[in-house]
C-alpha cells in the first residue's frame, strides 16, 4: 500500500497523461513493450535508469518506476540507477522527493551515502546511492537501460548485457542550483519523470 501522499500524487499524474506529447508517448511505449514481453514470459523486469553522475534524474527514474509498478500492481519489477561516473545522490533531488511524500532515510555517513527511499509498506522502498553501470549492485545482463540525459547517452556508447537501450532524456534541474527556481525545477523534473513512468506502466496488460 502506497503512502497516502504518494497515492494522491500518482492519481494526479495519471490524470495528466495528456501533457505527454504524442512523439514522447511513442518512445515511452517501447519501454512498455519491453516490460510486457517480460511479464508475459513470467520473467523479472530489470530497469536501469542512467544519467551522467547518478545524482538526480536517474534516481528519479529508479524511484518513480518502482512506484509505478506498485501503483499498477505489476509484480517482479526491479529498478536500478547508474551513471557514467559515481558522485552522490544530490540533496536537492532528495528534497524534491520528500516534498512529494517520500520518506528518505540516510543509512550511513559515507561521502556517497546509501539512502532508503520509502513510499509505502515496509517492503516498498528503493535503496539509492551513486554508482556506475558496472557496479555489482546493478544488473549485468537481461535489463533495459533507460538513458535520462543526453550526455550519458553520448558518452556511454556501449553497455554490456543490455536488451533494450533507449534515450528518454530530460532537462537537468542542476541548471537551477542556487537560484530562486531551484526547488520548483527539481520538483517539476521529478513529477515529469513520475508521470512518464506511470504512463509506461499504465499500458501493461496483466493476465488474470
Amino acid at each position: 500500500m502506497l503512502y497516502p501522499a504518494i497515492q494522491s500524487n500518482c492519481d494526479q499524474l495519471v490524470s495528466e497523461f495528456d501533457l505527454i506529447t504524442a512523439d514522447r508517448k511513442v518512445l515511452l511505449l517501447k519501454i512498455s513493450d519491453y516490460i510486457q514481453q517480460k511479464v508475459d514470459s513470467s520473467l523479472p523486469v530489470n530497469l536501469m535508469y542512467v544519467c551522467t553522475h547518478n545524482s538526480r534524474r536517474s534516481h528519479f527514474g529508479q524511484i518513480w518506476a518502482a512506484v509505478a509498478a506498485n501503483y499498477f500492481n505489476i509484480k517482479n519489477v526491479h529498478t536500478y540507477s547508474a551513471g557514467t561516473e559515481a558522485t552522490a545522490f544530490h540533496p536537492n533531488a532528495i528534497a524534491a522527493l520528500r516534498e512529494s511524500g517520500f520518506f528518505v532515510v540516510q543509512e550511513n555517513e559515507n561521502k556517497n551515502p546509501l539512502y532508503s527511499v520509502k513510499f509505502g509498506s515496509p517492503t516498498d522502498y528503493v535503496s539509492c546511492f551513486s554508482k556506475t553501470v558496472h557496479d555489482p549492485a546493478n544488473p549485468q545482463s537481461e535489463f533495459a537501460a533507460i538513458m535520462t540525459c543526453s550526455d550519458a547517452d553520448e558518452n556511454c556508447p556501449f553497455i554490456s548485457g543490455v536488451e533494450l537501450r533507449i534515450g528518454t532524456t530530460y532537462e537537468d534541474p542542476k541548471a537551477f542550483d542556487g537560484t530562486n527556481l531551484q526547488n520548483e525545477k527539481y520538483l517539476e523534473r521529478s513529477l515529469q519523470i513520475g508521470r512518464e513512468c506511470l504512463y509506461v506502466f499504465s499500458k501493461l496488460k496483466v493476465k488474470n
